[in-house]
């Protein structure tokens, strides 16, 4: 059942309508499990919304396995996936800043206003986004260290390569996962790819992750066809890899491969002279789970991220 969650009048005579399909068995007892799914909080983060598409399709297309509660969110953005605008236009607000909203706010807060409101009483909910234009991400789930005893064993389920805990005072008050975990809706960000497109191997993976979640809360009655099993990370495991030079940058390394200590990353050059300004090299052994996509780079930027133990 397509419901209206919230709208906004803009100030250029066009209305914000933020809505979901909410998705239940024909007969229910009031003890069902429900989980939310949300996406396109950033408008230029389009493969949640075909992720999105799958879990509804596969629910109708099966209902009879359907035993709890879906709410799918697709897109908490939409002027911004019209216009492929990362932030509300108009107001030129990231969305997931403003939560847990206000209902007497700014239009961008009341409209998170009204989903928090929407969203209270799940078991979970997950937050879907597809990186930025500037980073390539692995799949993985990012989950706050100060509820990761009570949410890994759901995290673990999604089918991701990755998940990361990441430490309280890292999160960012003011996103959707930070006010729903404050408001004990369990929350998981799950994040892949890169914005602007839809890696469709990325997101039958994750899609594969949510019906095994499903299936584990109770909410399906079926047999997901999971085919990986993440390696949990915490900060201490993650090596952030910055430039210390502009210019182009050119990968050494495929994004997701296993890369040594000391091994090539890729280069940063310099399109006037021709020269190679620096050789970027990783600090560990591991895994490039995220790698830069836009090439044109500034110092400072970060470049990957590799995750591994250890080295030996």
């Amino acid at each position: 059942m397509i419901e209206t969650v919230a709208s906004a009048d803009m100030l250029i005579e066009e209305v914000i309508r933020v809505k979901k399909n909410h998705l239940e068995p024909d007969m229910t007892t009031g003890r069902e499990k429900r989980l939310s799914i949300v996406s396109g909080i950033h408008g230029d983060e389009v493969a949640g919304q075909y992720i999105c598409y799958e879990i509804i399709r596969r629910i109708k297309s099966e209902f009879t396995k359907l035993k709890g509660i879906v709410d799918v969110y697709p897109f908490l953005n939409p002027m911004g996936l019209e216009s492929r605008y990362r932030d509300i236009p108009v107001i030129d607000i990231d969305m997931n800043t403003v939560f847990p909203g206000s209902a007497d706010g700014t239009v961008g807060e009341y409209i998170a206003a009204k989903v928090v409101e929407d969203i209270d009483g799940s078991d979970i909910c997950l937050d879907v986004h597809s990186s930025s234009v500037y980073l390539k991400e692995i799949p993985q789930v990012r989950v706050n260290s100060d509820i990761a005893d009570d949410i890994i064993e759901y995290a673990s389920r999604l089918n991701t390569d990755v998940v990361w805990v990441h430490p309280s005072s890292t999160v960012m008050p003011g996103s959707i996962a930070y006010a729903l975990n404050d408001i004990g809706v369990k929350t998981m960000v799950v994040e892949s790819g890169v914005a602007l497109t839809i890696d469709y191997e990325y997101c039958s993976q994750i899609v594969e992750g949510i019906f095994s979640l499903m299936e584990y809360m109770g909410i399906w009655d079926g047999c997901a066809n999971n085919t990986h099993m993440p390696k949990i990370a915490a900060d201490a495991d993650v090596a952030f890899v910055n430039a210390e030079s502009s210019g182009i940058f050119i990968p050494s390394v495929k994004h997701s491969g296993l890369i040594k200590r000391g091994g090539e990353i890729g280069k940063i050059v310099n399109v006037l002279t021709g020269s190679i300004e620096e050789v970027i090299k990783s600090p560990r052994t591991g895994v490039v789970f995220s790698l830069r996509s836009y090439p044109i780079i500034e110092e400072g930027s970060l470049v990957a991220r590799v995750f591994g133990g250890p080295d030996e």
